[in-house]
């Protein structure tokens, strides 16, 4: 995102009410896999940290458990 990082985005996002989609789950895809990088993920308003390289299996789940489903 040119202008905009994952973090800000994420923070203007669940800065709306949930029926405007402040609510929708999101999930973080990123090369910074430190615990405090993990910490700062959550704490911006994501659901889930997913440290890259990631198989797609494991992406597929995490993206399934976020929509509710099972797979």
């Amino acid at each position: 995102m040119p202008h905009e990082d994952g973090y800000s985005f994420i923070r203007r996002i669940r800065a709306r009410a949930p029926g405007e989609g402040g609510a929708v789950p999101a999930a973080a895809l990123t090369a910074y896999a430190s615990p405090s990088d993990r910490m700062k993920v959550l704490g911006a308003g994501f659901n889930i940290h997913i440290a890259k390289p990631v198989q797609p299996t494991e992406l597929a789940v995490v993206v399934a458990s976020l929509a509710g489903r099972h797979t």
